[in-house]
């Protein structure tokens, strides 16, 4: 379907009992676009012609952050004063300087994957947009990183073969079909151009061979710096922004080249429900999930503690659920230690995957989360020793330029073994946090015996947790005492008012 013919068939997509697996949480009030003039390049968010700086993220209307990635000021007064700093930062000296480290970071990436790209803009642009990897590479060149310190792998088409070893022929068809059409909708929310189908090749293609890399040791770790994303890709259908599976891509990948036992973390904001399908009867691929949940109300719905894997692979689909918005670096880190990493130790893989998307991080349009760069960075740390340092991160979602720039950055650097920076050594979680590992944890002991004492213990101080945190009750003043004669005097209504006996209601309230 095109975008004419969607517009003119709207009323498809109106019925509330059909499940169309749409993502538009992003899409604002069609009305928006007659009134407003700007679109923020950070966070995409509308903005009034007369106002100079996004009113949602205060970036400047003329951002330069495709340049200098989140290195670039957010006020474009200060850019000329940052130019020479960040010049002198990435100086011929510094540069041929780093390049002579011998890192093996390896790099996926391929311009072709920018090609990919909605070709009609709506009432908003659509969030999922090249800018996303231009902003990473902007931030990673300034930084020194890519091109320096690491190296990229040549990129290729994933094939049909190794791509029907997770979708079927039908989802395979469909994608390839799209490159015939100059646009087309898979749902409302996932499109795709005639260059979509390749753009999803190259990016499955770069995540197969670095996974290979890594795990046959030619590659200490990699970054997969691609996009369609591909966690919400199940087996039949392409959803969510997401056309093809890239980790599970790469996890049959590693199997084929000699891996025993795969592990997936996926931090992105939204549940992996297709990389959950693709696995939930696997025991060699363990599947671990961080996400918003909010009982099933949050997109795409799925992800509940209580989805564990079936067909005799029960405790092998590992779900974080958060309950509301605003999780952050202590909830996200609790949890990797009371849940995510005993049970990576028990499972002892021979690869990690990280489904890295950033859209729970601070101030993303989507996620509405609160995880900073250094809160992934530690995350990254913790994984890193689970298999022996052979880590493989994917970039999923996030959809704010700084934020994914800067939190991308951050954990290529703990890729290149540098510091994570603040070691949250006993981090304290939300009130809802807790209860969230709680749950989890009572589940998953079924399964993990790793996990009993901590259940235990937890459990124990659940209740001492949540009364030292809960608010003391305020005490109510005595107020004013009326005369006891007013209670059979004119002021009798007073009287009754002044000692609680009587309310006085609104109209209209």
């Amino acid at each position: 379907m095109t975008f004419q013919d969607m517009c003119n068939n709207l009323d498809i997509f109106e019925d509330d009992d059909e499940d169309d697996d749409d993502d538009s949480d992003w899409e604002p009030l069609h009305k928006l676009r007659e009134i407003m003039k700007w679109f923020c390049t950070n966070c995409t968010m509308a903005n009034l012609d007369v106002a100079v700086h996004c009113d949602s993220c205060g970036e400047h209307r003329e951002s330069g952050i495709l340049k200098h990635g989140f290195f670039a000021p957010s006020f474009l007064h200060e850019s000329t004063l940052l130019e020479a700093e960040l010049e002198t930062r990435t100086d011929k000296g510094m540069v041929s300087q780093v390049s002579t480290f011998n890192s093996s970071t390896a790099i996926g990436f391929d311009e072709r994957m920018l090609l990919h790209s909605e070709v009609e803009m709506k009432s908003h642009p659509h969030p999922e947009r090249p800018d996303r990897l231009r902003a990473i590479a902007a931030s990673l060149a300034t930084a020194g990183i890519f091109p320096g310190r690491c190296y990229p792998i040549p990129a290729r088409e994933i094939t049909k073969e190794e791509l029907e070893m997770v979708h079927s022929a039908e989802n395979i068809q469909a994608v390839e079909v799209s490159s015939n059409v100059i646009s087309c909708y898979f749902t409302p929310d996932t499109y795709a151009n005639k260059h979509s189908a390749q753009a999803a090749r190259l990016a499955a293609g770069l995540c197969a061979d670095l996974a290979s890399e890594v795990f046959s040791g030619r590659a200490k770790n990699g970054f997969a710096l691609v996009r369609p994303p591909g966690h919400h890709a199940g087996v039949k259908q392409a959803m969510g922004f997401c056309l093809h599976n890239n980790a599970a891509v790469s996890a049959l990948a590693a199997q084929a080249a000699g891996a025993k036992k795969v592990l997936i973390v996926d931090w992105d904001v939204h549940h992996g429900n297709g990389t959950q399908e693709i696995f939930e009867q696997n025991k060699s691929v363990l599947y671990i999930s961080l996400h918003r949940h909010e009982f099933g109300r949050f997109y795409p719905g799925t992800g509940a503690a209580d989805e564990v894997g079936t067909m005799g692979a029960e405790g092998y689909c590992v779900n974080v659920p958060w309950s509301q918005s605003g999780v952050g670096d202590n909830d996200y880190i609790f949890a990797f230690k009371q849940v995510v990493l005993p049970i990576a130790s028990a499972f002892a893989p021979d690869l990690t995957i990280i489904s890295a998307g950033f859209d729970a991080a601070r101030g993303d349009p989507l996620g509405m989360c609160d995880v900073t760069p250094a809160g992934y960075a530690q995350m990254t740390y913790l994984l890193n020793i689970v298999s022996g340092g052979k880590l493989l991160v994917i970039l999923e979602g996030g959809y704010n330029l700084r934020s994914i720039s800067s939190s991308a950055t951050a954990v290529i650097k703990v890729l290149l073994g540098e510091s994570p920076g603040c070691d949250l050594d006993d981090p304290l979680p939300s009130r809802a946090g807790m209860k969230t590992v709680l749950d989890v944890l009572a589940i998953q002991k079924n399964f993990w015996p790793v996990l009993e004492s901590s259940f235990s213990q937890l459990q124990s101080q659940y209740e001492i947790y949540t009364t030292q945190r809960r608010k003391p009750r305020k005490k109510r003043g005595r107020g004013v005492v009326p005369p006891l004669c007013w209670r059979w005097s004119r002021k009798r209504l007073l009287y009754h008012l002044l000692k609680g006996q009587l309310r006085v209601r609104g109209k209209g309230f």
